[in-house]
């Protein structure tokens, strides 16, 4: 996803002269075509993301679109109260963009699992929080975060991870929820967000389970209009994610539900399974998929009844 995130960043900073990267001294073999290619639009802040953060800010309010690009937890966990003040309350174009999402870097230990930014971050007014499903997702949710003026949140994988989509996205709305597998026959709905869509759709296909699979790109804000189709048509729900069950991507689910339920545009509440991260820290490290083995982010056939 990194790779194709700094691919379109390019391509979208070759009609936009407004666009800025700033790096809080990392990348290394990621950035530097972009760095090549606009110098005079890209900074090495250094390890200093709470800086970093108030940079941008100030580039944004000198008319830039500004990114700042660093590691899971060091520019949204580390940032959280500059990202508030400095860029939320002013309503600032300012991307945050952490790679290395959920437990990318699992084998750095929990000082680099980024599995609490989603549900902090989508609580802060103003913004606009995303994680894109696979590479395709990622090159969208670059361009309509070059052509939207307002903070927001992308959530990358680290690197490898593997195209969903068949075809390219060429346009996405705001909170759009896209559909990877649509079955007229089904009673469930797998809902998925962020790196762990891969999974989900080859656990649906490699064991023959009749399942539509939607992917959610935006956890802030979501298109309450297509989950309100959604909620109508299946009997039972699943969301599955790489982030801490409380505040994430199933909460939205769950308290978008509710809202249109209150309201009586749902007229029946459907059952709903939220997968996610149990209220703990894991301090073992290993591969990514090892320790989502270890954090219970799996499925099973039986899910699906």
């Amino acid at each position: 996803m990194r790779t194709a995130f700094i691919d379109q960043l390019i391509q979208e900073a070759e009609q936009q002269d407004d666009i800025f990267l700033i790096v809080g001294d990392l990348g290394f073999s990621v950035v530097e075509p972009f760095a090549e290619r606009f110098p005079d639009r890209f900074l090495n802040v250094g390890i200093a993301e709470q800086n970093m953060i108030g940079v941008a800010a100030g580039l944004a309010l000198e008319g830039y679109n500004v990114y700042v690009y660093s590691i899971g937890n060091f520019p949204t966990l580390r940032c959280m109260e500059q990202i508030r003040y400095d860029v939320a309350y002013h309503d600032l174009s300012v991307k945050v963009v952490a790679v290395g999402g959920g437990y990318a870097y699992g084998s750095l230990g929990a000082s680099h699992h980024a599995t609490e930014e989603l549900g902090m971050l989508r609580t802060i007014p103003n913004m606009i929080v995303t994680a894109p499903g696979d590479p395709a997702e990622a090159r969208a949710l670059t361009t309509f975060s070059a052509r939207v003026r307002k903070p927001m949140y992308i959530r990358l994988g680290k690197a490898g991870e593997p195209k969903v989509h068949v075809n390219s996205i060429r346009t996405i709305s705001e909170g759009e929820i896209l559909t990877i597998k649509e079955s007229e026959t089904a009673k469930v709905a797998l809902m998925t967000t962020g790196a762990m869509l891969d999974y989900a759709v080859r656990f649906v296909e490699n064991n023959d389970i009749d399942s539509s699979v939607y992917s959610c790109p935006f956890v802030k804000p979501i298109d309450t209009a297509m989950l309100l189709q959604i909620g109508k048509r299946y009997g039972k729900i699943m969301t599955l994610e790489e982030h801490q069950l409380s505040a994430g991507f199933g909460s939205v689910v769950v308290e978008q539900l509710n809202d249109l339920f209150a309201q009586g545009k749902l007229e029946r509440y459907p059952y709903v399974v939220r997968r996610a991260i149990a209220d703990r820290f894991l301090s073992t490290a290993g591969s990514q998929q090892y320790i989502r083995e270890l954090a219970g982010l799996t499925l099973s056939v039986l899910d699906f009844q």
